[in-house]
């Protein structure tokens, strides 16, 4: 069993930089792929950017260039730092991880840019 943590979400101006931190703990031999997800409001959940074990990344298109994810394997952390953010932006940030076959999800942590 995991459990997911976010933490670092908030309010912050168009233009901004914001840094979303997930810890996972709980009984588990190892964490695999972990990433961030966010939903706006009236909108699917989409994904932001993964990261695997070897810390290879993927991200979205619209978050390329903006947005880096990081992991720290020794402390089963996540990390996502978020640049010139814009208030399209605007969504409720899900921390996601795998760990043996099953999937985790935390309880997520908002962000708000104001334009």
């Amino acid at each position: 069993q995991v459990r997911l943590v976010e933490s670092g979400g908030g309010l912050v101006q168009a233009g901004g930089s914001l840094t979303l931190s997930c810890e996972a703990s709980g009984s588990f031999y190892r964490i695999n792929d972990m990433a961030w997800y966010r939903q706006a409001p009236g909108k699917q959940r989409e994904l932001v950017a993964s990261i695997t074990r070897g810390a290879n990344t993927k991200s979205a298109d619209s978050v390329k260039g903006r947005f880096t994810i990081s992991r720290d394997n020794a402390k089963n952390w996540v990390y996502l730092q978020m640049n010139s953010l814009k208030p399209e932006d605007k969504a409720v940030y899900y921390c996601n991880a795998k760990a043996e076959i099953l999937v985790y999800w935390g309880q997520g942590t908002p962000v708000t840019v104001s334009s």
